[in-house]
């Protein structure tokens, strides 16, 4: 693999097992603050990076999580694949709390948040028609098993605003929708991924059964945070796992996302958002030297 390998997650992540010169490093973006200073080093030979999503102390909620920023000081860094974890509910009777679902579809419903890089003065328009890294994802599936996690391969995530939880009516129309879990904090980040050509997948680690269910009755927060305590014991299994086992290859183009994508020409673009695009749309901004 060339580049970094990425890791966006939550506090049960911050010792990795094996992680060797491991530092925290700043990095500045034209896009705001991070959520955090972002762990660095190599793991089974693998350069490695880690930010916090809601920062260390969890001091962001999911409506204020500087996702741009977040992305863009990944890519900065160099990272190429980047494998979103997170806790999320679920609507399935066959995936239960402690089961890992890598995520393959997404319903957005979140509405006071930033979702794109671009706008007037440089407009583009990515496919998210499928908005993961399939060969990223198969990956994920595989690392997982292999530690002897139960992996469920495929699923629809629904994107809510938070930070309360949902309404039993409302868990209950999104189950009828057909999707199969729910969180706060996938959107816009797969979208923002897929802008800044990054191989992105989403592990989501089921916490709870949402409010549908008639025999678990509403979220608890003590039973969710003790459940994502265990969860964080696998998800270090998984990263570490995932280090020996990412792919060399994509097949889906997610590198090249934005070659057809960007509408505006080059004469009308807004030289001070292209400049703040230099590390998400580079590739295709920015002219390279024919010497």
């Amino acid at each position: 693999m060339d580049g970094r390998f990425g890791i966006i997650g939550g506090s049960g992540l911050y010792d990795i097992p094996g992680l060797s010169d491991a530092s925290w490093t700043t990095v500045e973006s034209p896009w705001g603050v991070p959520s955090d200073a972002i762990l660095t080093g190599t793991l089974d030979g693998v350069p490695l990076a880690f930010l916090p999503r809601h920062g260390r102390g969890h001091v962001h909620a999911p409506t204020t999580v500087p996702d741009r920023a977040n992305i863009d000081a990944m890519k900065r860094l160099g990272v190429t694949h980047l494998v979103s974890i997170s806790a999320c509910g679920s609507f399935r009777e066959d995936m239960a709390p402690g089961d890992f679902v890598v995520v393959d579809q997404f319903i957005d419903r979140t509405f006071a948040r930033e979702k794109s890089f671009f706008g007037t003065g440089c407009v583009a328009h990515v496919s998210l028609a499928d908005p993961v890294c399939p060969d990223l994802s198969a990956a994920c599936v595989t690392a997982g098993r292999g530690a002897g996690i139960t992996m469920h391969d495929g699923g629809t995530y629904l994107a809510m605003e938070g930070p309360q939880f949902s309404t039993r009516a409302e868990s209950l129309m999104y189950r009828a929708w057909g999707c199969d879990v729910i969180g706060m904090t996938n959107m816009p980040e797969a979208k923002l991924a897929r802008e800044a050509e990054l191989h992105y997948a989403s592990v989501a680690m089921i916490t709870d059964y949402d409010s549908w269910h008639p025999d678990h009755g509403a979220v608890d927060v003590a039973d969710v945070i003790r459940t994502l305590q265990g969860n964080g014991t696998k998800a270090r299994d998984l990263v570490v796992a995932l280090a020996r086992s990412l792919p060399r290859r994509c097949t889906a183009g997610c590198a090249t996302a934005l070659t057809h994508a960007v509408m505006t020409s080059p004469d009308q673009r807004d030289p001070a958002l292209t400049a703040k695009l230099d590390a998400v749309a580079g590739r295709v901004l920015i002219p390279k030297d024919p010497t």
